[in-house]
């Protein structure tokens, strides 16, 4: 029996193959598979597999090296200006992620990159020679109305938005919006650091009800894989500007990363000024816990005099109920919660407080980085 196999990524055809190359070059032998064999018209991509005695290379490799990176693309970007990147899937909410975005970029005087990521299902596979001419022409007309789509797609978002812009609902600002093809988790976080934004906001629901899965799990391994501060708004964010936040909730942790990420919040929140609730989760009483926590509402204080705040300690031993609880006591609008950029294998195996609240809370959530 051979040594078993595990899945180092789910990436596009084209992708999987450069990266095959990649990783054989550096002794790493590669299996690609079709992530669904049976319905590949509804494929999610196709699987990057190794030995799992590779996977510590591997992941050392995948995380250094930046192999799709669009250096055209970063160079335009850059023109001083702050910048916010809204990924978008044309669901209704769409539109309310798109007006918060606005707004924010109104008072931090930015510009918005609307950024769609498309898959495209139809990939060359293993055929006869004879087959090939006639499969190609059935794959170049597939894959032009699925670009058509998208298009048309992409410029009615545009036509509503600057009909909003024209009534008065959106802000007059300078945005754009750029299409990718590849898979969303991956597309989304690649553009990102290409296009360096200070702060992504994103959705964390799809068209339907079966669509919630996969479209928050698409935000999850955003939040979990980007250098990039996050806000990920659930389907039913009561605001639509982020002057309608009145409380926030910043979770710590006592760490000097925590304290990087308070100063990274602060940058925007100065422009809006909510109260902020400094809390701290254990699962048992610990007097120390106070007292630091008592000393790290004082240095906030001194160091933003003009904000008002308050601290506690939650309960977590029943972590979603205690922190739901939480919310509806204190009335708060938006989750802060600081986190740091992990591998796979730590995504995989311990999931972040992030992630966990991004499936069991409707409250946004701020996703820092210290």
């Amino acid at each position: 029996m051979g040594e078993r196999l595990v899945t180092l990524a789910i990436h596009t055809d084209e992708k999987a193959r450069i990266l095959k190359e990649v990783l054989g070059n550096e002794g790493i032998e590669v299996t690609i598979d079709n992530v669904n064999i049976d319905k590949p018209e509804v494929s999610a991509g196709v699987r990057v597999r190794i030995k799992e005695s590779d996977l510590p290379q591997a992941l050392n490799l995948v995380e250094n090296r930046h192999l799709f990176r669009n250096k055209a693309e970063e160079q335009r970007a850059d023109d001083g200006r702050r910048r916010i990147l809204v990924p978008i899937d044309f669901s209704d909410y769409s539109m309310k992620a798109c007006q918060i975005a606005f707004n924010m970029a109104y008072v931090l005087n930015a510009k918005v990159k609307i950024l769609h990521i498309y898959f495209n299902p139809f990939y060359p596979s293993a055929l006869p020679f004879s087959d090939v001419f006639t499969y190609q022409a059935k794959e170049e007309e597939a894959f032009q109305s699925v670009i058509e789509k998208v298009r048309e797609d992409i410029k009615s978002l545009c036509m509503r938005i600057d009909k909003k812009i024209a009534d008065g609902e959106f802000p007059t600002i300078n945005y754009s919006y750029v299409l990718r093809e590849g898979l969303p988790e991956e597309e989304i976080v690649n553009f990102s650091k290409e296009y360096n934004p200070a702060i992504i906001v994103m959705g964390t629901r799809g068209k339907s009800q079966k669509d919630i899965d996969l479209i928050g799990s698409v935000t999850a391994e955003v939040i979990e894989a980007s250098h990039t501060p996050v806000i990920a708004l659930p389907e039913k964010t009561h605001f639509s500007d982020f002057k309608q936040v009145k409380n926030l909730a910043f979770f710590t942790n006592f760490s000097q990363r925590d304290l990087l990420a308070f100063e990274s919040m602060m940058s925007v929140l100065k422009f809006y000024k909510p109260k902020i609730f400094l809390t701290h989760i254990s699962s048992k009483r610990d007097t120390w816990d106070e007292i630091k926590l008592e000393g790290v509402n004082s240095y906030f204080k001194k160091q933003y005099p003009e904000v008002e705040f308050d601290y506690g300690i939650l309960n977590g031993n029943e972590l979603n109920e205690d922190i739901e609880r939480y919310i509806h006591a204190k009335k708060i609008d938006v989750l802060a919660i600081p986190t740091s950029k992990r591998n796979i294998f730590a995504r995989m195996f311990n999931p972040s407080i992030a992630r966990k609240m991004l499936f069991h809370t409707s409250t946004p959530i701020f996703v820092l980085r210290g």
